[in-house]
C-alpha cells in the first residue's frame, strides 16, 4: 500500500515541484525532481500577467453562497424528516429522481429560465443553480429521520418555535452531517467549472477553474506557470480532505447509507 501510494502521489509531487521552477528547468534533461533553483516567479505571475485575484474572489463568492444554500438544503432535509404533510413521499421521491437526471441534461433548460430572468453573465445567475442539492437534501433527510420524535416535541411544550428548534436543537445535533457536507460544498464549489463557463460571458465572472483553462490555453508552452495554476487550485483541496476526511466517512455512515 505504501509503494502503491507513493506512486499514486508522483503526479502531484512533480505538479507542485515544477511549479517552483524556472521555466527552462521543466523542460530540462535529464528531469529533476525538486527544483534546483526555486522560485515563486509563477505564482507572481498568476496574480499580475492573469486575473488570478478576480477569479480566487469569484470562486469565493460561490463556495460562500453554496454555504447558504446547505442551510436552506438542511430545513428541505429536516422538512421531509420531521414533518408529515400531504404528498411528503412523492415529492421526495421527486426530488431522489432528480439525482438520475445528468446536469448537462438540465443545463440548457435553466441557462433560459435564467436568461428569460435576465440573470445570465451575472454572479446571481452563476451561484442560483447551485444553492438546491437533491443529494444533500436526501443526505440531512436520512441523518434527521434519527433525531428522537420525543425531544422535538418536548422542546415544542416548553415553549420553543420551530426556527428555534431547528437552530438550537437539531444543527447541534446534526453536527456530524453537517461537517460532511460543509467539505463535499467546498470541494464543489471551489471546482466549479462548467456552469460559470456556459453562463458569463464577462472575464470578469470567471472563477479560477475556468480562469485555469484560459491559462493552458494562452500559455501553452510555458509548463511551469501551468504547474502553479494547477497546484493553486488542487492544494487547498487536499489539505481540507486531509484534514476532514474522516468527518466524511463518518457522516456518510451515520446518515443511513450502509
Amino acid at each position: 500500500m505504501v509503494i502503491g501510494g507513493v506512486v499514486v502521489s508522483i503526479p502531484f509531487i512533480w505538479m507542485i515541484s515544477s511549479s517552483f521552477k524556472p521555466e527552462s528547468e521543466v523542460l530540462a534533461i535529464p528531469p529533476t525532481l525538486f527544483p534546483e533553483n526555486p522560485t515563486l516567479e509563477n505564482y507572481i505571475k498568476l496574480f499580475t500577467t492573469m486575473n488570478f485575484a478576480v477569479y480566487l474572489k469569484n470562486t469565493i463568492i460561490v463556495v460562500l453562497c453554496s454555504f447558504i444554500g446547505l442551510l436552506f438544503n438542511a430545513m428541505a432535509g429536516y422538512g421531509f424528516a420531521k414533518y408529515q404533510f400531504k404528498g411528503r413521499e412523492k415529492i421526495f421521491y421527486l426530488v431522489l429522481a432528480t439525482m438520475m437526471i445528468p446536469g448537462q441534461v438540465t443545463m440548457i433548460p435553466v441557462y433560459l429560465l435564467l436568461n428569460e430572468m435576465g440573470l445570465t453573465n451575472t454572479m446571481t445567475g452563476i451561484v442560483l443553480p447551485g444553492l438546491a442539492v437533491a443529494f444533500s437534501i436526501f443526505l440531512f433527510r436520512q441523518f434527521m429521520t434519527t433525531i428522537p420524535n420525543d425531544l422535538l416535541e418536548a422542546a415544542r411544550l416548553d415553549g420553543a418555535g420551530e426556527f428555534y428548534i431547528f437552530f438550537r436543537l437539531v444543527i447541534p445535533i446534526a453536527k456530524p452531517i453537517f461537517a460532511v457536507q460543509g467539505i463535499l460544498t467546498f470541494i464543489a464549489g471551489w471546482n466549479s467549472f462548467l456552469w460559470p463557463l456556459i453562463i458569463a460571458n464577462d472575464e470578469s465572472l470567471y472563477t479560477l477553474s475556468v480562469g485555469l483553462s484560459l491559462l493552458q490555453g494562452q500559455y501553452a508552452n510555458n509548463f511551469a506557470l501551468q504547474m502553479a495554476g494547477a497546484a493553486f487550485m488542487v492544494v487547498p483541496i487536499i489539505i481540507i480532505f486531509s484534514f476532514f476526511q474522516k468527518y466524511i466517512v463518518e457522516g456518510f455512515t451515520m446518515s443511513g447509507i450502509k
